[in-house]
């Protein structure tokens, strides 16, 4: 690189907000929190041991749509908007549009989903999976979006040169996260009902995964694991394959939520063809993904949120290869309404993004604080426990559901199959307490950090002083 061109080079402190990366990631992690433990109380709930019975605003109907959209809005989305106040400046060498929009951004988006909660413990919420946001917050949460996207996009569209795939990811995901959501929470709403409301929710529901989620997901990791293995993504162009067939196959895999229903058997068709296409999409991804580690395994040992990543990408293949079976009309007449369906969402939501996103946090909390972990092995506790407690989880619940179809469709009584039910719930929630423990673990071994980030800092500022 000529003398020019480095002295031509942005620094870092001029193009991140490193102190609006951490609070983004604090605010994530307290949203987690919360999400955790209303699923620890679903778990007792689900084994005749509610803590909080008899209390209305915390009844576990709400709880249970708290905890879905504390990790949803809460944890993913900010935890991704942190990570991408890091890599996007540093990919587009140019800061965001504005940071003091940025910190409002932040603000904002803390009042949506708090006043979110609030708004479901109060009986306010909508009739829509996934989107159960009372319909006062809707506006706000659009607005915020918008904002998001205005603000990201700036530094994107004046990049001069190739753009890396990265971007290509992310730039779709601030189109699609908008009008996603628009579609979702305003058109079953307002403007159509019945049966057209039902397959505008499933396109809702799905693509709240696949446009949302997926792209800023594996937009991270075409960005972080390439650094962190020192070496250059395996392929490119099989890279952009599973940008576009994520864009084209995704949107119409929603329908797949509500086969066997009178919505229009063409679009159900399509929705079964379309999902089976998205695992062979995904498929080359991570062919792409596992060559580049050819030659670098050493780093899932050594190199922890590498394994955080990889482990992901492993939950990953294995969720869209179950969702390719239970798509089907055979396998889906016997596994709806099952707690297959749970254990699948499970290992999307923490298997996935959540691990990414965590790994992600484990990369970069040590830069942002300028100090190494206070403890390696609470590092190595952490994620075991979610890697572990997640895999319990979603087996358990897996093997689970095919036994509730088959009793139900034998005509039995409804409470054999709960009675039968029970002792897996039961595993559930001991898988549940063991990655709730995992971010207790995070959450002490990230305090005992600061600390001592802060003890580094003072003989610093004594010897300014003097």
């Amino acid at each position: 690189m000529s003398a020019d061109v480095e002295r031509e080079r942005p620094r870092h402190e001029d193009l991140v907000d490193e102190r609006l990366v951490s609070w983004y990631f604090l605010a994530a992690l307290g949203y987690m929190f919360i999400s955790m433990l209303g699923g620890f109380l679903m778990g007792f709930q689900l084994i005749r041991h509610n803590p909080l019975r008899g209390i209305e605003l915390l009844s576990p109907g709400r709880w249970r749509m708290i905890h879905t959209n504390a990790i949803a809005y809460g944890f993913l989305a900010n935890a991704f908007l942190g990570a991408l106040h890091w890599a996007v400046p540093r990919l587009a060498l140019r800061p965001v549009l504005d940071r003091r929009l940025s910190y409002f951004i932040f603000g904002a988006w803390q009042v949506v989903v708090l006043s979110t909660a609030v708004g479901i413990m109060l009986g306010q919420a909508q009739g829509l999976e996934w989107g159960e946001t009372p319909v006062w917050i809707d506006p706000l949460a659009l607005a915020g979006l918008l904002l998001v996207a205005i603000n990201f996009l700036a530094p994107i569209v004046r990049l001069r040169g190739p753009m890396y795939v990265t971007l290509w990811y992310f730039t779709a995901a601030f189109i699609w996260t908008f009008l996603t959501y628009a579609m979702g929470n305003f058109i079953p709403q307002y403007f159509v009902s019945g049966t057209s409301a039902g397959a505008v929710g499933g396109l809702f529901i799905h693509d709240l995964v696949g446009l949302f989620v997926t792209p800023l997901g594996w937009g991270l990791m075409y960005y972080f694991v390439p650094i962190m293995l020192k070496k250059p993504v395996w392929s490119h162009g099989l890279s952009l394959v599973g940008f576009w067939g994520l864009a084209f196959f995704y949107p119409l895999t929603g329908i797949h939520h509500f086969l066997y229903t009178p919505i229009p058997m063409f679009l159900q068709y399509g929705a079964v063809i379309s999902t089976i296409a998205v695992e062979m999409v995904v498929t080359t991804v991570l062919i792409n993904f596992f060559v580049t580690l050819r030659g670098a395994t050493g780093a899932l040992t050594n190199n922890l949120p590498i394994r955080w990543f990889y482990t992901g990408m492993v939950f990953y293949g294995l969720t869209c290869l179950q969702c390719a079976f239970q798509t089907t009309l055979t396998f889906q007449a016997l596994i709806h309404f099952t707690d297959w369906v749970v254990g699948h969402a499970h290992m999307v939501m923490f298997g996935v993004f959540s691990m990414w996103l965590l790994g992600t946090m484990t990369y970069l909390f040590p830069r942002l604080l300028k100090t190494d972990w206070y403890s390696r092995t609470l590092c190595e506790w952490h994620y075991w426990l979610s890697a572990l407690g997640i895999g319990l989880m979603s087996a358990d619940l897996i093997v689970a559901g095919p036994f509730q179809g088959y009793f139900w469709a034998s005509l039995l009584p409804w409470d054999v199959s709960v009675d039968f039910s029970i002792p897996f719930w039961a595993v559930r929630l001991v898988a549940g307490t063991m990655m709730f423990t995992g971010l207790l673990v995070f959450l002490t071994n990230l305090a005992l950090t600061w600390a001592q980030a802060r003890r580094a800092e003072e003989p610093a500022v004594l010897a300014a002083a003097a």
